[in-house]
């Protein structure tokens, strides 16, 4: 039911993003942001088909390009060790869609990630960005599901932006594939016409 509600999702974005964009393509900017060991990098490399046998923590940022369904989708990798977060803001700018990992089997670090997104969500950048979060190692046995980390992060109290949470194994890519269509909310002048038909549409529940 999970696949087959995602499926629909995606098919009643593709039709809804094609009203509001002529062009044949578009470039739309992802940010990927979350703790240090969350799984960001295996998310990245999953978007983008490639081999994940050998992941090594990102130090400084990684950059990668996705074709999907006519868009172009540049998906900024930021490293998430508590030295470089301070660096986090030094790639808002523009920034379409924010892709927020955490790792879900590790409940230690709830608090720490939900402080680290409050702080993103406040920023003045990034204001009425979408948002995107991966409940990250779904594959685990001691992974949160994806609605106690929505009450745990309490999302239902962002009033200000489209969000959605999504349970994914970034090992398996169970979950991922069938989310990139988040990833494809446009240019900002569509973002709140966007989110409104999304939340609207939407046959699933975050």
């Amino acid at each position: 039911p999970t696949l087959i509600c995602a499926l629909i999702l995606l098919q009643g974005l593709l039709s809804i993003l094609r009203r509001l964009k002529q062009a044949p393509e578009q470039e739309v900017r992802l940010l990927l942001l979350g703790l240090d060991n969350a799984g960001k990098t295996t998310v990245l490399k999953q978007l983008a088909a490639e081999d994940i046998s050998h992941i090594t923590p990102t130090q400084g940022f990684n950059i990668k390009s996705v074709q999907s369904a006519g868009f172009k989708l540049n998906v900024w990798d930021i490293g998430g060790q508590r030295k470089i977060r301070p660096y986090w803001r030094n790639y808002f700018e523009n920034t379409d869609v924010l892709i927020y990992v955490i790792d879900s089997s590790d409940r230690k670090r709830f608090e720490e990630t939900s402080l680290e997104l409050a702080e993103l969500l406040e920023e003045e950048t990034l204001a009425t960005v979408p948002l995107l979060i991966f409940a990250n190692k779904q594959d685990l046995m001691t992974a949160a599901p994806a609605s106690e980390l929505a009450e745990s992060l309490r999302l239902h109290t962002i009033r200000d932006r489209m969000w959605q949470v999504q349970a994914c194994s970034a090992l398996t890519a169970e979950g991922i594939q069938t989310s990139t269509h988040l990833s494809c909310i446009c240019n900002k002048p569509y973002r709140n016409t966007l989110a409104i038909q999304l939340l609207n549409f939407s046959p699933c529940s975050p």
